[in-house]
């Protein structure tokens, strides 16, 4: 992916912080500091990961509350449709 050339305004901490990253990463200006923050942190806004067993916790919820309802077939597609 290429560089995009971005003009950005941030207030007195954040111009500490990437300071801090910066000198705390030996990089050698603040456009890697921000690039080094955002690979650092954006992969656990984009791709959370679902912990171990989340989607067979869902799925054995859903046919629990499938059974306690007395649900016992499902609806074709054309049956949904009329309705």
């Amino acid at each position: 992916m290429g560089a995009v050339t971005l003009n950005v305004k941030v207030d007195a901490y954040s111009n500490r912080v990437l300071d801090m990253v910066k000198a705390a990463y030996g990089l050698s200006n603040k456009s890697e500091a921000v690039n080094k923050l955002v690979h650092e942190y954006g992969k656990e806004m984009l791709e959370p990961e679902l912990k171990a067993g989340f989607a067979d916790a869902v799925l054995k919820r859903n046919k629990e509350w499938e059974e306690s309802g007395g649900f016992k077939r499902k609806m074709t597609l054309k049956e949904l449709e009329a309705l």
